[in-house]
């Protein structure tokens, strides 16, 4: 199988965009018809994916809003799964991260029986507990480093001693991780998670690994902007730097999703159908990249 990277760089190059589709339908908000079931989160989230995916360089599902369901959850994203075209690469918002064994057989889960091309994973164990996942070479772990939510700074923020020996000055937890990470794996298997509500971090993790790919969630429903993260977000150096995009991917779940749920005498001339789509196309737009 071709690289994840190579297969994401062809797949920006088809959409001209970095969009990546977030794939979370949340039973409490979906759109009148919908029951708030695993039937009727199965039927919202294939018409996300009818209605995105032409529009989307990328889908992510996170795994809580299945797994809430138990295995009947799971079956229903496995059928999900099969649904996505199959050059449009699926990330597993599944944030692993475990000691080498469990490891392997997060791997065996979520790229073989689940059959998504990237993970993301938490690097709180340090690279042995994800190395697993970052030796299949046709596969991608995304590792968490700044994340978008609010409580980020409580972990993320604490200043760390310089590391001497290895060139590290003193600073944030999530800027070592960035500058660890970045030596983790045989190359190409790894990039970033960092949040779009943290702007200079986001810049900041970049001159720190400007070869690593970044999945930046936090833009639209979180408050994200999106301009700095289309300056800052694209990798300047090989392996990603090199890809269309530079690598780059952009979350967008909610500010997708919710226009299923709009009101008033315009959206009732349309079916949420095309109200997604119609979102899903102006996302597109937002984060066209040159081809």
């Amino acid at each position: 199988m071709t690289a994840y990277l190579d297969r994401l760089g062809a797949r920006i190059a088809v959409t001209g965009s970095v969009l990546c589709v977030g794939l979370d339908p949340d039973p409490r908000s979906l759109p009148p018809g919908f029951p708030p079931t695993l039937a009727g989160v199965e039927r919202f989230a294939s018409l996300l994916i009818e209605a995105t995916t032409q529009h989307a360089a990328a889908v992510k599902a996170n795994l809580a809003f299945y797994e809430a369901f138990g295995s009947e959850g799971m079956a229903a994203l496995e059928r999900l799964r099969a649904r996505i075209p199959g050059d449009v690469p699926v990330i597993a918002d599944a944030k692993r991260g475990d000691i080498g064994s469990t490891a392997a057989r997060h791997a065996t889960a979520l790229f073989d029986a689940l059959g998504a091309d990237a993970v993301t994973v938490n690097p709180y164990l340090g690279e042995t507990a994800i190395a697993p996942l970052l030796e299949r070479t046709d596969h991608f772990a995304y590792v968490l480093c700044r994340t978008s939510n609010p409580g980020a700074t409580e972990l993320q923020g604490l200043v760390v001693a310089a590391d001497e020996e290895r060139g590290a000055p003193s600073e944030p937890l999530w800027a070592r991780v960035a500058r660890r990470a970045a030596t983790w794996g045989p190359g190409g298997t790894l990039g970033l998670v960092v949040g779009a509500t943290a702007p200079a971090e986001l810049a900041s993790a970049r001159a720190i690994a400007p070869h690593l790919a970044f999945l930046v969630p936090g833009v639209g429903a979180q408050g994200g902007a999106v301009e700095p993260v289309m300056a800052d977000g694209p990798a300047t150096m090989a392996p990603a730097g090199t890809q269309p995009g530079g690598g780059l991917l952009v979350n967008v779940s909610r500010g997708i999703a919710h226009a299923a749920l709009e009101t008033g005498p315009d959206a009732a001339a349309t079916d949420p159908l095309a109200r997604v789509a119609e979102a899903a196309a102006e996302w597109r737009r937002r984060l066209a990249v040159l081809r």
